[in-house]
């Protein structure tokens, strides 16, 4: 399997990835558009000619990052629907509501190391409700959208974080081990790799690929229980260099077809097993095929 590179790198921008690509007559869904790169994912495509509907906790300021984009790209077709991922009725409400095919999903949303041990009333550790089972739930109801018109692409925006830990399959929800936040969203993160992985074996033949990705660091609220950015300031992105990955899976004729993949500073990383913290790369953990299979069952079975 030869490795996508493309000219694109750590310091190019969302605008640049979608420089000449014509998105009219898509219809692209973002969830997390309210801030950092969810917004300037939404707005880029925007500015392709896309339809946008931006998927959103809050709808007032929904609505605020709709106008902004509008005013920016001049496209008016942008559209703000509630959804919380973490909420299984949210998304379930949020699926039923969509009509007609559906040609961008970009998983975005997220949350980070909450300091304590947080469940939904389902009993799923938080950050693996949001950062993965709520993405899962919407992705897998809006499966028949994506299979409608044959050339669909899943944008699953993950982190190097996921090689902090891989999903511990005997005690996900933090039942018996202690709670450690950064344990647990790198266990999300990797769920959202593996994701990628097994809804491109299940679904390339509907038209339907997955790609994984890490942003980059940015500062933007998904830090706030971390003290801040960390990172060297040589190392950091704006939010529209953060997005520029995303886009790129999104929009690229290069990715045509390509999925179950992961992504970094707009080029396939390379797989690592020496496990060196955030400095990136792709664990191997994160791409088997086996653990990706095992995490589909386990997600339908939390979901039944």
């Amino acid at each position: 399997m030869t490795r996508i590179t493309t000219p694109f790198g750590f310091s190019t921008t969302a605008d640049e990835v979608a420089r000449g690509i014509d998105l009219s007559g898509r219809r692209a869904i973002i969830t997390g558009a309210t801030s950092g790169i969810g917004i300037e994912t939404a707005r880029t495509l925007a500015a392709t000619g896309a339809q946008v509907t931006l998927a959103v906790r809050n709808t007032a300021a929904g609505e605020a990052t709709a106008a902004d984009i509008t005013a920016t790209t001049g496209n008016k077709d942008i559209h703000v629907t509630r959804l919380d991922v973490a909420d299984r009725a949210s998304a379930d409400a949020f699926v039923q509501a969509w009509d007609g095919p559906l040609h961008l999903l970009v998983n975005n949303a997220g949350i980070m190391a909450t300091p304590e041990l947080e469940r939904t009333p389902e009993g799923w550790e938080m950050q693996f409700a949001t950062n993965h089972l709520g993405h899962f739930a919407l992705a897998t109801g809006l499966h028949d959208a994506l299979a409608a018109d044959g050339d669909a692409r899943i944008v699953a925006v993950s982190s190097s974080g996921h090689l902090i830990s891989p999903v511990v399959f005997d005690d996900i929800n933090f039942h018996y081990r202690p709670y450690d936040p950064l344990l647990a969203y790198g266990q999300s993160k990797t769920a959202t790799v593996l994701f990628a992985v097994e809804a491109t074996r299940r679904w390339a033949a509907d038209g339907i690929t997955a790609n994984a990705l890490m942003p980059g660091a940015i500062a933007t609220n998904l830090q706030r229980h971390t003290g801040g950015l960390r990172t060297p300031p040589e190392r950091r992105k704006t939010p529209q260099q953060g997005a520029a990955t995303s886009v790129l899976l999104a929009t690229s004729p290069q990715l045509e077809g390509i999925g179950g993949r992961y992504f970094e500073d707009c080029n396939e990383a390379v797989p690592v097993t020496d496990g060196n913290g955030w400095a990136g790369g792709v664990a191997t953990y994160a791409l088997d095929t086996a653990n990706a299979e095992r995490l589909w069952e386990e997600s339908l079975r939390l979901l039944s």
